[in-house]
C-alpha cells in the first residue's frame, strides 16, 4: 500500500469490508425478486436497488473517511470526472453488477468498491451477498475470499484446457463468431456480472476472460483482486486495462501471465479474420 493511504491497520480495513457487507446485505437482498427496472440512457437497466445501495455507501464511506472523493456509476457524468480527478484520491462503486440478473430473478450480482488514489487502485472489494463471498485486495498484499487467502488456477496451461468467462455481446463481431464457432477453450460460460468474472478467475474457478467494453467501476476492483491473486490482463489491443479514464475499456484476463500471451494473440488473430 502507498505510505497516503489510511488503511495499513487490520482495524480500518475490517471496519471496511464489515460495512461494505452488511449494506449490500441491508441494501441488496431485501429487494431482491421484489424490484422493478428502468432502462438508462445507455441501455442498461437501472433498479431501486442500485439507487439505495450507492446512497447508503456514500454516505457511509463519506462519514468515515472524508478526505477521499465519490465516484459512483448512478453518478452524473460530471461528479464521476471530478472525483477522478481528486487530488486526495476517490472511491470507485458499482452498485450493483449484474442488474439484468437482479431483476430478472437470476441470483448472480455483486458489489464492488475500489479506493484510487494518484490514479493507482489501492485496494478492492466484491461481494457477493447471495453466497456470502467477499472478496478482498490490497495492493501488494494478496488477494482473499472471506478472509483466507487465494490464488488463480496454475495447473491449466494451454488454451484448449481452459474454462473462458466469455461476453458475446460486447466483443467486436469477428472477435465473437471465431469464438462461437471455432473456440480455442474446452469450454465457456457468461455469468453476466463483470465484477464476478474477475473474481471468479482470481479464486480458480475459470481460466480465461474477455470482454468487450466495461466502464471503470466494473474493473477495478476486480482486475487488482484478479493481479494479488496471480493472474494477469490487458485490452484487446494488448494495453493495461485501467488507465485512469472513465473511457469503457475491454478487458482480456488469464489466470497466469502466461496463459494471457496465447489468449490475447489468439484474439488478435481472430480481429484480423
Amino acid at each position: 500500500m502507498t505510505d497516503y493511504t489510511p488503511f495499513h491497520t487490520d482495524a480500518d480495513w475490517q471496519l471496511l469490508q464489515d460495512e461494505f457487507k452488511r449494506l449490500a446485505q441491508q441494501e441488496l437482498l431485501p429487494r431482491f425478486q421484489r424490484v422493478s427496472a428502468t432502462e438508462k440512457a445507455d441501455g442498461s437497466l437501472l433498479t431501486a436497488a442500485d439507487t439505495a445501495m450507492q446512497t447508503a455507501t456514500a454516505r457511509f464511506l463519506h462519514s468515515t473517511w472524508p478526505q477521499f472523493a465519490f465516484l459512483g456509476e448512478e453518478s452524473t457524468a460530471e461528479a464521476q470526472l471530478q472525483a477522478l480527478h481528486s487530488d486526495q484520491g476517490c472511491w470507485i462503486l458499482d452498485p450493483l453488477d449484474g442488474t439484468t440478473n437482479f431483476a430478472h430473478g437470476c441470483p448472480l450480482f455483486a458489489s464492488s468498491l475500489a479506493l484510487s488514489i494518484r490514479g493507482e487502485i489501492v485496494l478492492g472489494l466484491v461481494y457477493d451477498p447471495v453466497r456470502d463471498e467477499l472478496f478482498s485486495a490490497r495492493k501488494g498484499k494478496g488477494a482473499y475470499l472471506n478472509g483466507q487467502p487465494i490464488h488463480t488456477q496454475t495447473t491449466i496451461t494451454t488454451l484448449k484446457q481452459a474454462l473462458a468467462l466469455v461476453d458475446f455481446k460486447r466483443l467486436p463481431k469477428p472477435i465473437a463468431a471465431s469464438l462461437a464457432t471455432d473456440p480455442p477453450y474446452a469450454s465457456q460460460r457468461n455469468i453476466g456480472a463483470v465484477v464476478l468474472d474477475w473474481c471468479w478467475i482470481a479464486a480458480g474457478r475459470g481460466e480465461l476472460y474477455a470482454h468487450g467494453g466495461q466502464g471503470l467501476w466494473d474493473y477495478a476492483a476486480g482486475q487488482l483482486i484478479l493481479h494479488e491473486a496471480g493472474g494477469a490482463s490487458c485490452t484487446l489491443a494488448g494495453e493495461p486495462v485501467a488507465n485512469g479514464t472513465l473511457d469503457k475499456r475491454s478487458a482480456l484476463a488469464a489466470s497466469t501471465p502466461a496463459l494471457l500471451e496465447p489468449w490475447h494473440t489468439h484474439l488478435s488473430h481472430c480481429a484480423r479474420s
